[in-house]
């Protein structure tokens, strides 16, 4: 898969050694696939979050001078048209097999250790966020670093949780894949799932796991409430990283870490504390925690440098700092970054020269004992760090300027270690403005908690804000003070929902309609929420599709109420009600649908196929006659309409965040007006019968015929024969003439043989009409179906079938119908039935696998005739 992109990346869009290529992609295999194919082109990888708002996105693209997106199927609706953009999941679907030309045209391409492997963006203090360049010599050399810690193993499994926007995501990977560990890939919102998440680690045996505190903490809590003392116990390696550790989280890490023992200590769990900055390659310095560690008596160090770097200490004269002297900290050696992209005036200003050796300029206070352990005491500069991001204030701060010219003044600051405060000197502003222009502009860590208005800023001396006269924030108050009259829950679940949030959040009262992210929640309160609300409501996730991404898309009492209302309906209600329209556009796709996707995915997505479109379902239809005077505009607008009546012929197909297929009902104009989701095309045919199969054949046998993640299903193509002796159509090009042929390719996944008829009535009906066909709202749809299908209750029917069977002994001897007698005594051949398992070697079943694929065989249908012609050898 890797080699197909990198090569549809060189010879389609010509993408250069040195050129950046950004990604967009949720976590999943899509990221893998993308990454390593822009690194063995030689391009600069460079990720986005999904998460960011559009126009942030778009103004990273515009500052990265990136022309291609990669997107995968979660994806590839974000971008507008003026974006080129390419599904990763087009590629995994080619079939085209890789030659011997195509691995020496890749093996042919240049890449030096001072070529640029990948970009990440960091905060900016000029209020524009920066790119840090990071070359292939400064990855490796930070590679060999981790080895010679022993930190990663070839033996290791490493699970992948930091986001694409934050450094060690490229640790998780790169790194892991590098020295050959295994990586465990969690689902897009996988990391937020604690329960999921645990699962992952028991069942993937993990042993390295590194994470911000912040995160570490929550787990640990809910590790207490679950009272899953044993899910920590394989680890080898435990690390927290991106802030700052405090001594209160370290004992519940040690609880539930395996301790060495005295006899060996490379057994058990080591706990590191780590500390860096994206522009010396992830991690600076280390410090191994001991388990003997005192929380209570000793100061959390950072450590000491990692090998191939070198840490110097300077005071504000730029002079050596002494031992327990604060200073500044200058980080140097092989992983000092290429500089920001496009911006040598902030590169140079950062990087220093001291002993001949390039140094960067941290910005970080630490200060070193007599051992040569650094400690960390706090930023020289107005940066600060919030679950592990890092956050330049004055990129918040211009992002506030911008939003009126009303906002003449404004600052941030950090509250309570968990909080951003914004103070907005205006009269003619209120916060809702405020909150979404920051949305629209930032992502979702930068925008503040509390938006403080004030008719003037508080100055010092200098006539610059004194940060230290600004009013204190307190939720509670703000909250009362801008909310014009407080909604109380109505029904038992807001008020079991009020309940949680005031006890979470330390708060006696909330309005059903407040944002929780208005009054102190964050990301790490809502993982919280989605596993108090499992337990409070009995949401089983993988029965009702409950997912931790709908707390976050409204996130109020009144719309989380209605959410498990709608769910708790669903899976309760719907026996009561079993055949009526539940007026929904998203689902659980139906058991058919799932196994078509899946086969289509997996069985025939294989490099030796010969055939694409496996599950296509086409329609020949020849006109044989000119009296109805076709019309293919009024044929084009009746084949709209039915399209428009039935929501399964513009139903995509797709996986969520949790792993599970979707099918999603898309609007009629996004599928009418979308080029890529609905095709309607007239193919000229010169003469010939031959010419008309081969056109239809490779019709059939197009790699985009289809394209199940964003709805297209269903194409229709007029074939008409440009040489005709009917004057009729001489007359006009709009009408179809006698042996004109019209072809539909519908896609298996939404379309049967029992839906032709039902096509074709309703498409006979729209064009005689010459109008939309009638839609009722209260009719059922195929989504309905796939509902009651996943809900249905089978007790009845396994109680009856288990009743009709009672009394039988169904292991024993069948009476089937015999060519000939048997011997009651040839116990060889007797009828008893019996089970025997047969293991084969790795080479065998690969040739077996691959077999199938070629021959479009599932592997019972292989497997089954093997066993027949075994049977016959007899």
């Amino acid at each position: 898969y890797v080699q197909v992109l990198a090569l549809a990346l060189l010879n389609e869009y010509r993408v250069i050694p040195g050129e950046v290529v950004c990604q967009c992609v949720e976590r999943s295999l899509s990221m893998i696939i993308g990454l390593l194919s822009i690194e063995i082109i030689g391009g600069v990888y460079c990720p986005l979050s999904p998460e960011n708002p559009e126009q942030r996105l778009q103004n990273l693209i515009e500052q990265t001078q990136a022309r291609l997106i990669l997107v995968h199927s979660l994806t590839n609706r974000i971008f507008k048209n003026n974006i080129i953009t390419y599904d990763i999941d087009t590629a995994i679907n080619i079939n085209d097999k890789i030659t011997n030309e195509d691995r020496n045209q890749l093996s042919n391409i240049s890449i030096t250790p001072d070529n640029i492997s990948y970009i990440v963006f960091t905060s900016g203090s000029t209020g524009t966020p920066k790119a840090v360049q990071i070359r292939h010599r400064n990855l490796t050399a930070y590679t060999q670093s981790l080895v010679e810690m022993t930190a990663f193993k070839t033996s290791d499994n490493v699970i992948q949780i930091a986001s694409c926007s934050f450094d060690n995501h490229f640790q998780d990977i790169f790194v892991t894949l590098m020295i050959g560990a295994g990586l465990v890939m969690l689902h897009p919102h996988g990391n937020k799932d604690l329960t999921y998440f645990i699962q992952q680690l028991m069942d993937k045996d993990v042993t390295v796991l590194e994470a911000v505190p912040s995160y570490l903490d929550i787990l640990c809590q809910h590790l207490e409430i679950q009272n899953a003392n044993e899910c920590l116990k394989k680890l080898r390696t435990l690390s927290s990283g991106g802030d700052v550790l405090t001594n209160q989280i370290m004992p519940r890490l040690k609880k539930y870490a395996s301790v060495p023992s005295s006899s060996s200590p490379s057994d058990g769990c080591r706990l590191w504390n780590t500390y860096g900055q994206a522009e010396v390659t992830i991690t600076t310095t280390y410090f191994q925690i001991g388990f003997d560690f005192d929380c209570d008596k000793q100061a959390m160090s950072i450590g000491k440098p990692l090998p191939n770097y070198i840490c110097a200490i300077m005071d504000e004269y730029f002079q050596f700092a002494t031992v327990n002297q604060d200073g500044e900290l200058f980080v140097g050696g092989a992983c000092v970054f290429a500089g920001y992209f496009g911006r040598n005036d902030l590169t140079a200003k950062i990087l220093m020269e001291i002993n001949n050796d390039i140094f960067y300029q941290s910005g970080d206070l630490v200060r070193y004992d007599h051992q040569g352990f650094l400690y960390f005491k706090g930023r020289k500069d107005h940066q600060v760090k919030l679950r592990g991001q890092r956050i330049e204030l004055a990129e918040i701060e211009k992002c506030l300027m911008n939003t009126s010219s009303l906002v003449s003044a404004c600052t941030v600051i950090k509250w309570k270690e968990q909080y951003l405060v914004a103070y907005v000197q205006s009269s003619h502003i209120d916060e809702e403005q405020l909150r979404q222009h920051c949305q629209s502009h930032l992502p979702s860590y930068m925008i503040p908690s509390i938006f403080i208005i004030l008719d003037k800023l508080p100055l010092n001396a200098n006539g610059k804000i004194d940060r230290k006269l600004l009013p204190s924030p307190h939720f509670s108050s703000i909250h009362l003070i801008n909310t014009i009259e407080l909604l109380l829950p109505t029904n038992d679940i807001e008020i079991n929902i009020h309940h949680i949030w005031c006890e979470m959040l330390k708060l006696s009262k909330i309005s059903i309609d407040t944002n929780i992210f208005t009054i102190g929640g964050h990301s790490l309160i809502i993982m919280q929420l989605f596993h108090r609300y499992k337990i409070e409501f009995h949401l089983e996730q993988k029965q009702s599709g409950f997912s931790i991404s709908n707390l976050f898309q409204d996130p109020t009492i009144i719309h989380h109420a209605q959410l498990i209302q709608q769910l708790s309906d669903t899976i309760q209600n719907l026996d009561d009600y079993p055949w009526s329209s539940l007026h929904l556009t998203q689902a659980k796709a139906s058991f058919a649908q799932a196994r078509i996707y899946l086969d289509e995915q997996i069985r025939f997505s294989s490099n030796k196929t010969t055939m694409n479109n496996i599950y296509v379902i086409p329609l020949l239809y020849r006109i044989s006659s000119i009296n109805n005077h076709i019309s293919i505009t009024r044929f084009y607008q009746a084949f709209q309409s039915v399209i428009t009546k039935h929501n399964i012929l513009r139903t995509a197909l797709y996986l969520d965040t949790n792993g599970t297929i979707i099918q999603h009902c898309l609007d009629t104009n996004v599928i009418i007006n979308d080029k890529k989701s609905f095709r309607f095309s007239t193919i000229n045919l010169s003469a010939g019968e031959h010419e008309q199969n081969e056109i239809v054949k490779k019709i059939l046998n197009q790699s985009d015929l289809f394209q199940l993640s964003i709805g297209h299903v269903i194409n229709c193509h007029i074939l008409r024969h440009t040489h005709s002796n009917h004057s009729f159509s001489q007359n006009s090009d709009d009408l179809l003439t006698k042996d004109d042929l019209i072809l539909f390719t519908i896609h298996h996944a939404c379309f049967d043989g029992a839906s032709i008829l039902i096509f074709i009535r309703d498409l006979s009906l729209a064009y005689q009409s010459n109008d939309l066909l009638p839609i009722d709202d209260n009719s059922l749809q195929y989504i309905d179906y796939s509902i009651h299908e996943h809900v249905m209750n089978m007790t009845l029917s396994q109680e009856f079938w288990q009743l009709e069977l009672k009394g039988y002994n169904l292991t024993r001897q069948l009476s089937l119908p015999v060519d000939r007698q048997r011997s009651s005594t040839n116990q060889q051949r007797s009828g008893l039935a019996s089970t025997s398992q047969i293991t084969f070697d790795d080479e065998t079943c690969a040739s077996f696998i691959n077999y199938a694929s070629l021959h479009h065989l599932t592997l019972f249908q292989l497997g089954l005739s093997i066993f027949y012609v075994f049977l016959f050898k007899l």
